[in-house]
Formats: C-alpha cells, sequence, structure tokens
C-alpha cells in the first residue's frame, strides 16, 4: 500500500459520492429523498469496505480499478454513452420523485436494494476471481485466461453483476422512468463485449478456446 495511491483512492471516492448526492437531491429539489439515501448507502458502504479490503490485500488489483481511461476508440464511445445514460436516469429519478409521476411501492425499493445487494456479492467474487480484471479493455502481461468459478458459467460474469446492479438502481429510486433508460447498458455492454472478445482473441492466448467451451456471455441459456 503507498500513500499515493491511498489518497487516489479516497479522493475517487469522495468525488463519486459528492457527483452521485447532486445528481440524485438536485433534480428531486430535496434531500428528503429515501430511495437517494438508499441508493448511496447500498452502493457506497460496500465500495468502502471493498476498497479497504483491495487496498491492504491487493494493492495492484485497486490499482487497476482505479484507473478507468480506455486506449480503445469503441471503448472511449461506450464510457461516453454510460455517463449520459446514468445522468439521464439519476435526473429522471429525481424529477420523478420531486413531482410525483409515477413512484413505486415501498415493496420495489426493497427487493431492488436485495438484488443490487447480491449483485455486488458477485461483483466482489468476480474481482476475487480475476485478479486482472481492470475497468479498461486491454490485454495485461502475463494474464491468463480464467475458466473457473463463475468464468465457468459465463465468459463476462463482471458485465452479468453490472447489468442487475445498474437495472436495480431505478428500481431503488423508485422511478420506472429511470429503469427503462438503464435498459441502455444492454446495447452499451453488447457493445463493450464485441469489441473486448475481439481485444482478448488477438492478444491473450487461449482465450478463442475458451469461448468454445462457455458458450453464454451474461447470463446462462439466454445471453
Amino acid at each position: 500500500m503507498t500513500k499515493k495511491l491511498f489518497f487516489q483512492a479516497i479522493v475517487k471516492f469522495i468525488s463519486g459520492l459528492i457527483l452521485f448526492g447532486v445528481l440524485l437531491f438536485v433534480p428531486a429539489g430535496t434531500i428528503k429523498h429515501p430511495g437517494a439515501w438508499l441508493l448511496i448507502a447500498v452502493l457506497f458502504v460496500p465500495m468502502f469496505i471493498a476498497g479497504l479490503v483491495m487496498m491492504f490485500k491487493n494493492p495492484e488489483l485497486l490499482k487497476k480499478r482505479l484507473n478507468a481511461k480506455e486506449e480503445e476508440n469503441e471503448q472511449k464511445a461506450v464510457v461516453a454513452l454510460s455517463g449520459i445514460m446514468f445522468l439521464a436516469a439519476f435526473v429522471a429519478a429525481g424529477l420523478n420523485f420531486r413531482f410525483k409521476w409515477l413512484i413505486l411501492p415501498d415493496w420495489a425499493v426493497i427487493a431492488g436494494a436485495v438484488v443490487f445487494l447480491a449483485a455486488y456479492a458477485m461483483y466482489a467474487e468476480v474481482l476475487r476471481e480475476n485478479t486482472y480484471l481492470s475497468r479498461t479493455v486491454e490485454v495485461q502481461e502475463n494474464q491468463k485466461v480464467i475458466s473457473t468459478g463463475l468464468y465457468g458459467i459465463v465468459r463476462h460474469p463482471m458485465y452479468s453483476s453490472t447489468l442487475f446492479l445498474f437495472l436495480s438502481m431505478g428500481i431503488i429510486l423508485a422511478s420506472p422512468f429511470s429503469f427503462a433508460i438503464l435498459l441502455l447498458y444492454i446495447p452499451i455492454i453488447a457493445k463493450r463485449m464485441k469489441n473486448e472478445e475481439k481485444v482478448l482473441e488477438t492478444g491473450l492466448e487461449g482465450y478463442a478456446e475458451y469461448k468454445t467451451k462457455v458458450k453464454y456471455k451474461v447470463i446462462p441459456y439466454i445471453w
């Protein structure tokens, strides 16, 4: 663990927390938005814990996760589209709460939080299984194909977890409009995976064979 890495992680965490607060509470016109506070809690508390674990157990993995600069042009477009999607979804959730257009019931919000936490646990397991997992599409030095655990079920379990994480956000915010906007994540990750698999097949030995063994990308028997 280095002071520089610790400082970088803390700055990104606090910056993300502030950004989320602005996007969730400003459109709502109030900080008395229960769904927004619930989303912040289920997102940032586990994130803080996971960050501490990586900081002490695997600082190299934390360093990779903090690096979000894409080199592939296609992936830069994917990142930009994702940012627009989240901006629209959070603004829509705030406006929906402010003007009471269509609010989901409490039981749906609780169910959304349960799905979110389950997906977060899956996300943590993927990080444990694959220490090569960075936030950018690249082939790293000495990287090997991971084919055990969740990677023996689908080729991209990280996207499986983020799919449920992101879709459940709209539910937690009690906004069907946000949920509808976040459905755009499906074609976004489809585009990302297409480019990612091209990069891996070209640069990672054994990945082409791995694809023939594990047929599904995100959800078994569906996708």
